[in-house]
């Protein structure tokens, strides 16, 4: 092969090799783009809880005039003897040393009056003992009810009741309450009122229902319920007053009608 074949053979391998080199290079690795994530909404402003209303006292008491009254002393337990005395003037010593717990007699009157509205049972700081005798119960095959000779165990207390002067119990009242209103704010409300709370327990027992006996009942337990789930739901003043029976609970409501309408007498509000 001659020089210039050889020549014209190189010239034609290179090109071939350059256009090979061309179209076969691997390609390049593309640039690694970063995503731009778009800036996070802001962050929702907090709402601003707003403080619990200031209660609004619906039925202030208007304080006894000092010239009339001692007030009572800001100590509670040392207020507990006057109390003490006030209560045998208005119900006699033998009715207060039979009916009455002489202990913290004023912080029993305050949380009793507290509870009354609620569901729950009362709790041990009842101001007065508890009803003598056992709760009487009527069978009838597998029915319970009320027994109606149970009536008879609050006649005593009812008694009592309606024969003091709801004037002279509440000029009492009156002349106790700031002593009343410090303990049902160390009870746990701070900006409560005490004689708001007593309207609201005397308006709930007065909204017992009149359930014509005999009341049916229910023993899951040891402890008796109402059958009627509805009444069973019902607070523990208005179960207490179902329990009196009919004509007791008539007598009762008789005179919370009268203790209440001397309570709003006292209140500027009344008019």
């Amino acid at each position: 092969m001659g020089k210039k074949l050889v020549l014209l053979v190189g010239v034609v391998v290179a090109l071939a090799l350059g256009v090979a080199f061309w179209l076969y290079k691997p390609e390049e690795p593309a640039s690694e783009q970063v995503a731009v994530l778009p800036p996070p909404p802001p962050a929702p402003v907090a709402a601003e809880v707003a403080p619990p209303p200031v209660p609004i006292e619906q039925h202030p008491i208007i304080a006894v005039d000092p010239s009339a009254a001692q007030a009572p002393p800001p100590d509670i337990e040392k207020s507990d003897t006057r109390y003490k005395q006030a209560l045998a003037k208005l119900f006699g010593e033998k009715s207060l040393k039979s009916f009455f717990y002489s202990d913290q007699m004023i912080r029993r009157f305050v949380a009793t009056i507290d509870n009354l509205p609620r569901h729950q049972p009362l709790s041990k700081m009842m101001p007065v003992k508890p009803v003598a005798g056992a709760f009487l119960v009527e069978r009838h095959d597998s029915q319970l009810s009320i027994a109606v000779a149970n009536d008879q165990r609050y006649v005593s207390y009812l008694e009592i009741l309606l024969t003091i002067d709801a004037q002279r119990l509440v000029d009492m009242y009156v002349s106790f309450y700031p002593v009343f209103q410090k303990a049902y704010r160390e009870l746990g409300y701070p900006d409560g009122f005490f004689n708001d709370r007593l309207i609201e327990a005397i308006d709930d027992l007065l909204a017992t229902p009149d359930v014509a006996p005999p009341i049916a009942l229910a023993q899951p337990k040891v402890l008796y319920t109402y059958a009627d789930t509805a009444l069973e739901a019902r607070s523990a003043g208005q179960r207490i007053m179902l329990r009196m029976g009919a004509e007791n609970r008539a007598k009762a409501s008789q005179a919370l009608n009268a203790i209440r309408k001397e309570l709003l007498s006292r209140s500027p509000a009344a008019g």
